[in-house]
């Protein structure tokens, strides 16, 4: 699910301008995929419940074996407003952990830029382990932001140091799978991009 629907989603060079200010409590993530190495801060000050519940995955490592298995952009979005993301899971989207409480944009004021890691969900209060990142600024994804018809927005919590250009392949492949889902279409992956490994720096 994800940004959109079951927006559980949901999901980028991220600009010395577009990153908040450092904190001694930002951790350092290094997720490894098959397309390349994406490095992604974590602001533990700003969003403690997402950037706790994301840890316990990469601890765990669940995330190992995952994949980023939908991208979204102009082409194949068939939502509104229109995003770029990629959205990702751990392994066989099994969940150990419950679904946290929803942190906002208005609370943490990290906001959907170029790059920002957030967290993928339906209702509020109901992300568990799917994340997004987005490929440029994605203001519908913020709090009052209309992606999501509550206009709740997502819980960012992240943002991409490194390995943008990462993304930005993976967001551009363009073999996809049929789905069921109308709202979906041209967005599954026929062969979803494999994430080795995420660890903490």
């Amino acid at each position: 699910m994800f940004v959109a629907v079951q927006c559980m989603f949901l999901v980028v060079s991220c600009s010395s301008t577009d990153q908040i200010g450092a904190s001694n409590d930002d951790v350092s993530i290094s997720m490894v995929t098959e397309f390349g190495d994406i490095e992604i801060q974590l602001y533990m000050s700003k969003a403690p419940v997402s950037v706790t519940n994301f840890l316990r995955y990469v601890d765990t490592g669940d995330f190992n074996g995952g994949t980023f298995y939908r991208v979204v952009r102009a082409d194949n979005d068939n939502g509104n407003p229109q995003i770029a993301v990629i959205q990702g899971d751990v392994k066989n989207g099994d969940k150990q952990w419950p679904a946290i409480k929803l942190e906002t944009t208005e609370q943490t004021g990290i906001k959907h830029r170029n790059g920002t890691l957030s967290m993928a969900r339906g209702a509020p209060d109901s992300a568990t382990s799917v994340f997004f990142i987005c490929v440029g600024a994605q203001p519908s994804l913020d709090f009052g932001g209309m992606r999501n018809t509550d206009g709740k927005g997502f819980a960012a919590f992240g943002r991409v140091v490194r390995g943008m250009e990462v993304v930005r392949k993976i967001n551009e492949i363009r073999q996809t799978k049929d789905v069921d889902d109308d709202y979906m279409k041209g967005q599954m992956l026929a062969k979803p991009v494999v994430i080795e490994r995420v660890k903490r720096q």
